[in-house]
């Protein structure tokens, strides 16, 4: 597992919490992008501040959208 420390920025992406229970996600938030881990079985995925709660995010490359976890993908102590 690598973590890659990047130049933070803010973008949009759709939020977890903000969707549940639709059919599909369509409410988006602003975030902001501070890790990316690659080399992990999950695949890349992104460390991301949204309402000064850590979480977990992933971005898709079709959709060129970032969907971030702030229901099942907090972040509590780094992890």
């Amino acid at each position: 597992m690598e973590r890659i420390a990047l130049n933070p920025y803010t973008t949009q992406a759709f939020i977890q919490s903000l969707n549940t229970g639709k059919m599909q996600s369509t409410e988006t938030d602003e975030i902001t992008v501070l890790e990316k881990i690659t080399g992990d079985m999950r695949g890349t995925y992104y460390i991301v501040d949204y309402k000064g709660l850590k979480c977990t995010a992933i971005f898709n490359p079709f959709t060129c959208c970032y969907y971030a976890d702030d229901v099942y993908g907090r972040l509590t102590n780094e992890s």
